[in-house]
């Protein structure tokens, strides 16, 4: 079955709003900082590892329609280009 499509706009702040609510209390722990975690944002089904790539790979086999969103723990931006990643505390 085929989903509605959904702008990036849509899709990141459905992504956002589960890692908040359900997701962040379960993963911010020291172990975790630095590893990706990959939200299916409909089911909100996630799993977490240090890259990603192979997760997303994952969760598409499982839904192969699925809307993925990476956020790496406890930083601000997933990846980046300069090499410097600010650190997110709360």
């Amino acid at each position: 079955m085929q989903s509605i499509l959904l702008n990036c706009e849509e899709v990141t702040r459905r992504a956002k709003e589960l890692y908040k609510q359900t997701i962040f209390q379960q993963v911010e722990r020291e172990e975790n900082i630095g590893r990706m975690v990959i939200i299916e944002i409909e089911t909100g089904e996630y799993a977490i590892d240090k890259i990603g790539i192979e997760l997303a790979r994952y969760l598409r086999n499982e839904h192969p329609f699925a809307r993925l969103f990476g956020i790496r723990i406890g930083y601000k931006v997933a990846v980046s280009f300069s090499g410097n990643m600010e650190r997110h505390y709360q």
